[in-house]
């Protein structure tokens, strides 16, 4: 089973995962605001949304990109934020209570314990969500994660970098030969159930190239919140194919 290791609050790696952030956000605004209103559906209402787009700066759907897209921005049009809120709620983080969105006490105490909230929330997140369940499309991916093998593998093949193709060939080999408008499911399926979600914890960092917005082609690359926080069987062999060779 994969364990995390314990972070200090004052670790500067834990400034690396948006979802550690968007938490923390949320639970500054509520000691400032009180309790978030909800819309007849239970959504956030708006006004929130809109205040989380800016300031959670949530790679790939940053303020700019998502009101690129729409002129209001409803919780559903956010879906890290729906996400958090849903995460929260399932975890007992927070209830809805009278048309607003109100911590428990669980929650309360993650409050400006940004450690807390990485050891709390990140396993349940990674391990325990259904990814698929975050797609665009609402398609049910196959059930393609044992994670030990997933991290062990990314802890070397990302080493110093990897694009999101060269990932794919290596857990499911060469792709079939296809019309190019065919979408590549096992390409989407790694980004949706693993990449992406690794990205969201702050473990990755996603690299785009210029003039391509592809996640094939994409450079993912472990972040120094992976170093902190994980420790792996392939962690050796990290270090060895990392050496010099008159070292290694």
């Amino acid at each position: 089973m994969i364990r995390f290791c314990e972070l200090d609050d004052r670790n500067p790696a834990l400034s690396l995962s948006p979802l550690v952030r968007g938490v923390e956000k949320t639970l500054g605004w509520m000691a400032e605001h009180g309790d978030i209103p909800l819309t007849p559906g239970k959504a956030f209402k708006r006004s929130f949304v809109h205040w989380a787009a800016a300031e959670f700066a949530w790679p790939g759907h940053t303020a700019e990109e998502l009101f690129a897209i729409c002129k209001v921005l409803n919780e559903g049009d956010f879906m890290p934020l729906q996400m958090l809120h849903g995460l929260m709620l399932a975890m007992r983080l927070g209830r809805h209570y009278k048309g607003e969105f109100r911590l428990t006490k669980a929650g309360r105490d993650l409050a400006e314990r940004p450690g807390r909230i990485f050891s709390t929330m990140v396993p349940v997140f990674l391990f325990q969500l259904d990814h698929a369940s975050l797609s665009a499309r609402k398609e049910e991916a196959p059930p393609l994660v044992n994670w030990d093998v997933f991290l062990n593998v990314l802890n070397v093949e990302t080493r110093n970098g990897a694009s999101g193709d060269q990932l794919r060939r290596v857990f499911f080999g060469e792709p079939e030969s296809s019309p190019a408008w065919q979408h590549d499911h096992a390409m989407r399926d790694l980004y949706i159930s693993v990449l992406r979600p690794l990205c969201w914890a702050g473990l990755l960092q996603k690299t785009e190239v210029a003039g391509s917005f592809s996640y094939s082609d994409a450079i993912f690359s472990k972040t120094p919140l992976w170093q902190a926080a994980l420790r792996l069987d392939t962690d050796g062999m990290v270090r060895f194919r990392s050496a010099p060779r008159d070292q290694a």
